[in-house]
């Protein structure tokens, strides 16, 4: 599935499912948490910090796709077409920081 279609797919789970769309403030605090539990995961399970055993059932793709959705929201209600968004800012990364990326030490 592309960007486009995901975002259609969200619109029309919203449309059949939910009532309408959380406001844009709401969905940015949802967005905030879904980040969070994505961060307590990752630090726990490959940073330094102890996996507490009620945490070890948590699935990072299952949070990981919270995200997705949550930023899939925000781009349908404020007209952002977020496939166009992201080949242009991959285009653009892949101009800007090829060579530095390339010439990096740390990155050998």
């Amino acid at each position: 599935m592309n960007i486009e279609n995901a975002q259609k797919a969200v619109d029309e789970w919203i449309t059949n499912h939910g009532v309408r769309y959380f406001n844009e403030l709401t969905n940015m605090a949802q967005l905030t948490e879904e980040v969070g539990e994505v961060a307590r995961i990752i630090a726990r399970r490959y940073g330094e910090q102890s996996e507490k055993e009620s945490d070890k059932n948590k699935d990072l793709g299952e949070e990981l796709a919270d995200v997705l959705f949550v930023v899939l929201c925000l781009a349908n209600q404020t007209g952002v077409d977020l496939q166009k968004a992201f080949d242009k800012k991959l285009e653009l990364k892949a101009r800007r920081d090829h060579d530095r990326h390339q010439n990096n030490k740390k990155l050998k």
